[in-house]
């Protein structure tokens, strides 16, 4: 079995392949579609729709997914990516998110993906996973991306960047999503 997934992340590319083993996973560019919905699921589903079209017949995949710190209202929540501007720039993201919690105690936080699936019939599917968790006051490890250095899931003492791949892929926000996009590509049933 193969998915079309909508990104050009080989980052993301490589985590859904590890997380989903026996389904060939392909990345699709979604280029020049504009994510301008309110949440997540809008954002996942206006990707989808874009590189489905183009893989009748077959499974196509989009997520959308975000930091979302309860002390800045739930922000960068669907403006991750692009918190410091554009170009996106982890480093910048990263910078600016530490300078927005100076001083501040409650570092509550939670990642979210929407995983968006359209299968070979046409029919759309949503999956959703979270990730709790807190911000740490400085950047710990080399592994993985984005907030990764910055952000301890609930129950750990490591950053997803200190605990490596192997570790984060059964427990991060991604991977739950992941989990209830299989149940959904394996049975073809809505995850409700």
């Amino acid at each position: 079995m193969k998915i079309f997934v909508a990104t050009h992340n080989k980052h993301k590319l490589e985590e859904i392949g590890a997380i989903l083993p026996g389904i060939e996973v392909i990345g699709d560019n979604p280029e020049g579609v504009v994510e301008d919905a309110s949440d997540f699921a809008g954002n996942a589903l206006i990707k989808v729709r874009a590189i489905a079209k183009r893989h009748k017949g077959d499974w196509s995949m989009a997520d959308d997914s975000g930091l979302e710190v309860a002390a800045l209202g739930g922000a960068p929540g669907i403006h991750s990516a692009r918190y410091s501007g554009e170009p996106t720039d982890s480093a910048r993201n990263n910078a600016l998110l530490l300078k927005n919690l100076e001083g501040v105690e409650d570092r509550r936080a939670n990642f979210t993906c929407v995983i968006a699936l359209v299968g070979p019939d046409g029919e759309e599917y949503i999956a959703e996973g979270k990730c709790f968790g807190r911000i740490e006051k400085a950047l710990a490890g080399n592994g993985g991306f984005g907030y990764d250095p910055l952000f301890v899931p609930d129950g750990e003492r490591e950053t997803f960047a200190e605990l490596g791949a192997e570790k984060k892929n059964v427990i991060s926000h991604r991977a739950r999503a992941l989990a209830e996009a299989k149940k959904i590509i394996t049975k073809g049933k809505p995850a409700v």
